[in-house]
Order: structure tokens, then C-alpha cells, then sequence
């Protein structure tokens, strides 16, 4: 049964509005008081992003443990989140984790994953965290409306029909239409929310015979259809797949450049340098090693550094009509100048996104401007609070915009706490 009152009711089960109630419970029970904070997840499973993320594993967050370095890795909201992230960032989310049993661990590529390699675990440790602390948590029902009342809390509907009062009402929807609707309807401002983080199809695949290819560094330059001047540049690894180009390096892209790339309705040209950011110079130097060096070698069977895909080298010489069983020896200035040309900046026409539903997160959400980030607590309305993936905040792969979640749902929590009944 729902109670009828409560203090603080978490629309959204998911990774901030549980850190919130957790939050919120223990700093009110350590205060003398007792809590009376009740999670509503409108879907039968909390927790399932954090349960299905890392690949199974749940990327927790990321080894950046200087917060103006933090900052860095949000495409939007990142100078906003100075100030929240110099009070929780990685550093106090790992110890928050570990004081409660959990471990995390540290990969070489930075990403923070729990001891036991098992995403249940986060999930088993949050659910315990809040029943031991006596949140209530109702799945299969959601917020339907909220009405502020002129004395102070809100009146909530639910989808099963029933009422409530609550003092405080946290917002954790993350980028669901129903938690911009309940929060436009409270007096905020929905910044339209496109696609981020995901993968680009290319015109034609010329690379399609090349899937499975990795090449790590690989350096991108995206021009947009319209505007010469919009171009955005990363460098990582880079994979080939079917439909076109993936990677980190792509979806760094792809975040940074997510409205521009919906403006000009994904269409573009990327520059890829596969040569790992050689000069144009060292390259000829290179080249003119290899022709000494391996002077009787045919020239599909010594690449110009190992780490350059045999595939990928084999693709380049087709693609210029360079003859593969030409020796080093008897390569002519026209062709290693082309050859040159191709491995530093190989250009392909962007025709759209990769597989609909690819999508790891969206771009948008409830304006910063209308939020008090000290506190998560709305300008718009006195006791409504937003934290997560609702705010106009995104992060690129890699734990940030779980970090994001941790964070925003600490704060919340304390400062409702602070707030008292």
C-alpha cells in the first residue's frame, strides 16, 4: 500500500534518483530523524541501464580524479559541474562504494568497474543500501501529474490512479518525454534533446570489406554539410564495422558534435589520419627508409609500421591503383606521395547515423540556467529537485555520465535532507 504523506517521493529508480534517496535517508536518520523517502520506477526493473551498461559489467565511473579535468569529458553542462563535481566526484564515488562493500577496479583505459565484473553487484548494492535505510520503493507506477500546492509540497497523481502529498518531489526520469513533461508543467525549460554518442554511417562504405579493423590512434576531422568552418577533430581508437565507423574516438565525436550534426541532418565529410599523427614529413622520411631498407620487398607485404592493419594497408593500395607486388625499391614519387595522402588524411562522405537505436544517450534536457547545481534544487519552483539524465548534461563514454548521476543525486539528497521536514 502507498502511504498517503511522505517527505520526499524519487520519481525514476535508476542510478540518481536511488543515490538521492539513499542519500537523503542517511543524512536524515544521522540527524535523529526518520525518513520517509519512497522511489517510484514506472518500469518492473530499477536499476536495468545500470544492470545491462559496461556490457554487463557497469562502467561505475572513470579514474579522472582532478574535477577541472572531469569537466572536460561533458560535451555539455561541463563548466556548470565545476562546482558539484569539486564536492562528489570520482574520488568520493569510489569511497562511497567501498565504504558500503564494493570495490571497484581500474582498467588501463581508465574505466572503473567493479571487483567482481558483475553490474548486479552496483545494483545489489544500492537495493540493499536503501532497505537497510527504509526507502520504499514501488516499481510497475509512475508520476502521472504534480501540482505545486500554495502551502508548500505537491499533490501527485499516480499511473495506478492513487494520490499522494509529498513535502519534496526529486525528478530522476533521466531523458524519458514523461519527466520533461512533469517538469515543463512545474515551470521549466526543455532544451530539445538529439542523439549523442553513436556511430556514423558513411556513403557508399568504401570500408564496408575492412569490418573488424581497429587502428588505435586514429585521428578524425569532421566537416559539416553547410559550414566549413563547423568542424570537430578526436583521436583514439577507431573500429570499421558494416554500415560505417565506431569506436571511442567516434562517439567522442559524435557527443561533442551532436547538435551540429542534427542541424546539418548528419551529413558531412570525415577526414581520417590512419598514420597515428606522423607528419607529412616523417612519413616521407619513412617511406624513403623502407625503400632503402626493405628495398626487394613487394610492397603488400611489408606495411610501413607494423601497428598499420594489413587489411587496412592492402585497401589503401587498391584504392589508389598502386600495384601490391611493386618492390619498395621501385616505388615512384607519384604514388608514395598519394600513398602519403591517404594514410594522413583519407576523406569519406558521413551519410547518417549508425543502426537506429544505437543511441547511448541524448543530448538535452531541463535548462542548467533553471537549477541551482549547489543544491540540485529547481529556481523555478521550491521543492522540486532534478538530478541525472533529465539536465541538459552529457558525458562522453567511459563512466561519465554515470558520474554525472552519482553526483547529482548526492547533492540532491544532502540538501533535501538539510531542508528537514
Amino acid at each position: 500500500m502507498l502511504p498517503s504523506h511522505v517527505s520526499l517521493v524519487v520519481a525514476g529508480g535508476g542510478p540518481a534518483g536511488f543515490m538521492a534517496a539513499i542519500t537523503a535517508a542517511e543524512v536524515t536518520i544521522a540527524a535523529g530523524g526518520t525518513p520517509a523517502v519512497l522511489v517510484l520506477e514506472a518500469t518492473p526493473e530499477p536499476l536495468h541501464k545500470v544492470l545491462i551498461s559496461g556490457g554487463g559489467r557497469c562502467n561505475v565511473t572513470h579514474a579522472c580524479w582532478d574535477p577541472l579535468a572531469l569537466v572536460g569529458y561533458y560535451p555539455r553542462g561541463g563548466r556548470a559541474l565545476r562546482g558539484p563535481f569539486s564536492r562528489f566526484a570520482t574520488t568520493e564515488t569510489v569511497a562511497w562504494f567501498e565504504r558500503r562493500g564494493l570495490a571497484l577496479v581500474e582498467e588501463p583505459d581508465g574505466r572503473l568497474f567493479p571487483r567482481s565484473q558483475r553490474s548486479a553487484s552496483v545494483v545489489d548494492t544500492l537495493r540493499r543500501e536503501a532497505a537497510r535505510l527504509g526507502v520504499t520503493l514501488h516499481t510497475s507506477e509512475a508520476l502521472q501529474a504534480a501540482v505545486a500546492l500554495a502551502g508548500g509540497g505537491f499533490e501527485l497523481r499516480l499511473r495506478s490512479g492513487a494520490l499522494l502529498r509529498a513535502d519534496r518531489l526529486l525528478l530522476a526520469t533521466g531523458s524519458h518525454p514523461s519527466g520533461h513533461r512533469l517538469a515543463v508543467g512545474l515551470g521549466h525549460t526543455v532544451v530539445p534533446p538529439v542523439p549523442s554518442l553513436f556511430t556514423l554511417r558513411l556513403a557508399d562504405h568504401p570500408l564496408a570489406a575492412l569490418a573488424g579493423v581497429v587502428m588505435d590512434p586514429a585521428g578524425l576531422e569532421l566537416t559539416l554539410a553547410g559550414s566549413a568552418s563547423r568542424r570537430q577533430r578526436q583521436s583514439g581508437p577507431l573500429l570499421i564495422t558494416h554500415w560505417g565507423l565506431s569506436g571511442p574516438t567516434v562517439l567522442r565525436l559524435t557527443a561533442f558534435a551532436a547538435r551540429d550534426l542534427k542541424q546539418a541532418g548528419y551529413r558531412g565529410e570525415l577526414r581520417v589520419d590512419w598514420s597515428g599523427g606522423r607528419s607529412q614529413l616523417q612519413l616521407q622520411e619513412l617511406f624513403g627508409q623502407l625503400r632503402r631498407d626493405q628495398a626487394r620487398k613487394q610492397l603488400a607485404n611489408a606495411r610501413p609500421w607494423p601497428e598499420l592493419s594489413r587489411r587496412l594497408w592492402l585497401h589503401l593500395l587498391d584504392r589508389l591503383g598502386v600495384d601490391g607486388e611493386l618492390r619498395w625499391a621501385d616505388l615512384g614519387r607519384r604514388p608514395q606521395e598519394a600513398l602519403i595522402e591517404a594514410l594522413r588524411a583519407s576523406r569519406y562522405p558521413v551519410s547518417g547515423r549508425g543502426p537506429f537505436g544505437e543511441e547511448f544517450v541524448t543530448a538535452g534536457g531541463i535548462a542548467l540556467g533553471e537549477v541551482n547545481l549547489a543544491t540540485m534544487e529547481s529556481r523555478r519552483q521550491s521543492g522540486l529537485y532534478l538530478a541525472g539524465e533529465i539536465l541538459d548534461v552529457d558525458g562522453v563514454t567511459g563512466g561519465f555520465n554515470f558520474q554525472h548521476c552519482w553526483s547529482s543525486g548526492w547533492l540532491a539528497g544532502q540538501a533535501i535532507a538539510a531542508a528537514g521536514p
